[in-house]
């Protein structure tokens, strides 16, 4: 599994990477940490750092700051290489969210990894725009990185689509070896028309795909409206990651737009998320 972990001067970025080299302390992988510099042109025709800095200032003032995250970066990938993971920095420039995106696909990435703020509890401020932008237009299934945290309960919220049976069957194989507990929480939507029987069946059918990939999951549903009822458990149930699929019931797979579900999850969850899309599908 290639992993591409979008790294900044933040100490949340930091905290991003050393998490993803804990997280595939047993799974055969390798890690790439992305810094982008940014572009000094566009800096200097902006005045971003002073109405009368030069641009050699400017390009200085970036390169000290590159040269400074790429040697935490070259330190975050020791605890890579100690569990024999190979783990490399890499240096691009412009648009942090755009060259992520790109790189991403270029280098065929089964995972992106980014850093988000947990010290905030307004609607908004959990995921920056970078996360942010990133999560709605990747390709890959992308992981928002909150704390750091031994991963011993997983929720996954399971409406039975398509792309949350996909969910299961991506993080069977990551978590073979630690064997968290996983509780598959499916919200039975009233307003849609679902039934208690759907419900349950749905969740029965999540179960017996993780039984068969040598789990015993525990199974939950509950009625109201999916983010709430989602957040709600989020809160009072100690999980340490949160699961779910990109695509809503009311957006094709096919689509490459993230449900709206997916975005208001990622962004006010305080925990780790793993939002979930089919390698190079759209």
């Amino acid at each position: 599994m290639k992993i591409l972990v979008g790294v900044d001067k933040s100490e949340e970025s930091q905290l991003a990477l050393r998490y993803t080299c804990h997280l595939l302390e047993h799974f055969p992988a390798e890690v790439d940490a992305l810094y982008v510099k940014p572009d000094v042109a566009e800096m200097a025709g902006e005045g971003a750092y002073a109405p009368f800095t030069t641009r050699k200032e400017i390009e200085r003032q970036v390169e000290r700051e590159a040269g400074s995250v790429v040697e935490e970066i070259i330190e975050a990938c020791e605890v890579c290489l100690g569990g024999k993971i190979p783990c490399e920095p890499w240096e691009g420039e412009g648009d942090p969210a755009e060259e992520i995106l790109r790189l991403a696909d270029e280098g065929r990435y089964d995972m992106i990894v980014l850093g988000g703020s947990d010290r905030s509890a307004l609607k908004g401020l959990l995921l920056g725009a970078v996360s942010a932008k990133v999560l709605h237009y990747a390709k890959q299934p992308v992981l928002i990185v909150r704390n750091y945290r031994e991963i011993q309960r997983i929720l996954v919220a399971y409406r039975g689509s398509h792309c949350d049976q996909g969910a299961l069957e991506f993080i069977a194989p990551l978590f073979a070896k630690q064997k968290p507990e996983i509780t598959i929480m499916h919200v039975q939507e009233t307003a849609r028309g679902e039934s208690p029987e759907f419900a349950e069946a749905c969740v029965m059918s999540g179960r017996e795909t993780l039984h068969e990939l040598g789990y015993e999951p525990v199974t939950k549903t509950t009625q109201g409206e999916f983010e709430e009822e989602v957040l709600k458990e989020v809160a009072v149930g100690r999980y340490d990651l949160v699961v779910l699929g990109a695509y809503g019931h009311r957006l094709p797979k096919y689509l490459p737009v993230i449900s709206d579900e997916a975005l208001t999850l990622a962004r006010l969850t305080t925990r780790p998320i793993l939002v979930f899309r089919e390698l190079g599908k759209d």
